[in-house]
């Protein structure tokens, strides 16, 4: 069963992060390609392999959930100076945190895998599913202030290369 969704990030010391990097996304399926690639670029700078599938995986799943179930269907002028979805990457010494803000405050909603096994053949629904099966853990808390939306973050365990 899935944890609850609505949890903040758990405690990092702000002292410790040794790598940040984010960028934007815009809104088209083609940003699922491109934030991967970003990540397997950073993560590869940053010297961190043991997870890099894991983390790819994830960043692939949120992206999708961000362009599926956060974007309004008939938006508004949209500034094409503030994409819509942000991909974050930060690095602490032993963790790395995923974070994809999007425009929505709606909750993310998982289904646990007792829902699959019902039909084998649906195309959607798995993701924040598989989020949880590939991070150490996950949640998502809403922004206040001028951004609005929410940022759905995972956090992974990770090995320094030294």
């Amino acid at each position: 069963m899935l944890e609850p969704l609505r949890q903040g990030l758990p405690p990092l010391d702000p002292s410790t992060v040794s790598n940040a990097a984010s960028c934007a996304l815009s809104a088209r399926y083609e940003a699922v390609r491109e934030a991967r690639q970003f990540s397997r670029r950073t993560l590869t700078q940053w010297d961190i392999g043991d997870r890099l599938d894991d983390v790819c995986l994830v960043v692939s799943e949120l992206v999708t959930n961000a362009l599926r179930h956060a974007l309004p269907t008939d938006p508004p002028h949209v500034s094409l100076q503030e994409p819509p979805i942000r991909l974050h990457l930060m690095r602490w010494t032993e963790r790395l945190v995923c974070a994809v803000r999007d425009p929505s405050r709606e909750c993310p909603v998982a289904y646990d895998a007792e829902e699959f096994s019902e039909d084998f053949s649906a195309e959607s629904g798995r993701g924040l599913f598989l989020v949880d099966s590939f991070s150490d853990s996950w949640g998502w808390h809403p922004l206040s202030g001028t951004l609005g939306g929410k940022v759905v973050w995972a956090l992974f365990g990770v090995h320094s290369a030294e």
